[in-house]
């Protein structure tokens, strides 16, 4: 009875036993817990997400490498470029030096080329072709040389004009308050072409004791310049602007400072147009029998000066300084005198 006994309690040890193993096998089931699986089914999303983001990390490194690829170029490029320019500045400046009038004509041309394509080089070529000037271009030692053709013929040495041509004609807004030294210079007969909209870039200019007899300049920017004992005789300087300009003992004796410009097949009715004088310094300088009706002439300074016959009719002096001017047959009806110091007492 004992056996019996024993074997019926495993037997039924062993069912429940296996009951419970099949309901946690089926609760495995319906949750999807199988450890097994689980593991199986991360591992082969992990390698799917990978193989899919393979192809978006080639191309971002491949991105990487072309962005530093271009930027060593760029820099290689602007390295070979400014090499370039140097080798191109070495030789105009060697070309300078020529005894042929084409050569030095070739190196003035290519600083200037130079000087448009680089904005660093451009106040050495400014500096460079000033003292070429200067060089080329001096006042004679000895005193005014006398003049073999009237001031208005005389032709500038053609390397000369060339320099002084590539100055005016300059890109404009990099000068950075640069002087333009042409102290002491010979430039009888300078010439440059007038056309609309073209303004001579001279701003601040240093031009003292400069020969400009007979120079065309108008549509010259002049402000600021240094003009002091410049002799100015003949010289063409209508539309020019000379606002604050320092003009003291210059001779401007005969200069064309007013011209009438008529509208060719419009009207017959000329229109004046003079240099722009106001704020300038005159002072002592010489302009007597000067054509100047409605001239700006405001707060200007022209003690000393001679006016001896110039027709300022209409001409703006609000604020000017006639103290000591002379004055003796000068137009001034119609004259602004508002504030003008140093009339005679028998001027309005």
């Amino acid at each position: 009875m004992v056996k019996v006994t024993g074997t019926i309690g495993s037997e039924r040890i062993r069912r429940i036993r296996d009951r419970r193993a099949a309901k946690r096998r089926r609760r495995q089931r319906s949750h999807g817990t199988d450890p097994s699986g689980s593991v199986h089914r991360s591992r082969l999303e992990w390698f799917g997400l990978a193989a899919v983001s393979l192809p978006g990390l080639a191309a971002v490194a491949a991105l990487l490498f072309t962005w530093v690829q271009v930027g060593q170029a760029g820099k290689e490029l602007r390295i070979s470029e400014q090499g370039q320019i140097t080798n191109r500045f070495n030789a105009a400046i060697a070309n300078l030096g020529s005894e042929s009038m084409d050569v030095r004509l070739g190196g003035i041309y290519a600083l200037q080329r130079i000087m448009q394509d680089s904005d660093r080089d451009h106040l050495p070529i400014v500096s460079v072709l000033a003292a070429y000037v200067r060089r080329h271009a001096p006042l004679p030692g000895g005193g005014a040389e006398a003049e073999e053709t009237a001031p208005t013929e005389r032709v500038l040495p053609a390397d000369v004009q060339a320099s002084m041509t590539v100055l005016a004609d300059r890109p404009p807004g990099r000068d950075l308050g640069l002087t333009i030294d042409l102290q002491r210079t010979d430039l009888r007969g300078l010439r440059f072409r007038i056309a609309k909209g073209y303004r001579l870039a001279f701003r601040g200019a240093a031009l003292s004791n400069a020969d400009l007899r007979g120079a065309a300049m108008a549509n010259s920017d002049l402000r600021d310049s240094l003009l002091d004992n410049a002799d100015l005789r003949e010289a063409q300087l209508f539309y020019a602007d000379l606002t604050g300009a320092y003009l003291h003992s210059a001779d401007l004796t005969g200069a064309l400072l007013c011209v009438d410009i008529t509208a060719t097949g419009v009207t017959d009715k000329s229109q004046r147009q003079c240099a722009d004088l106001k704020q300038t310094t005159l002072e002592d300088a010489k302009l007597p029998g000067a054509d100047l009706p409605g001239v700006n002439l405001a707060h200007a300074n022209l003690t000393g000066a001679d006016l001896t016959g110039a027709d300022l009719t209409g001409a703006d002096l609000t604020g000017a300084d006639l103290t000591g001017a002379k004055l003796t047959g000068a137009k001034l009806s119609g004259a602004k005198l508002r504030e003008t110091r140093g009339l005679p007492a028998a001027q309005p």
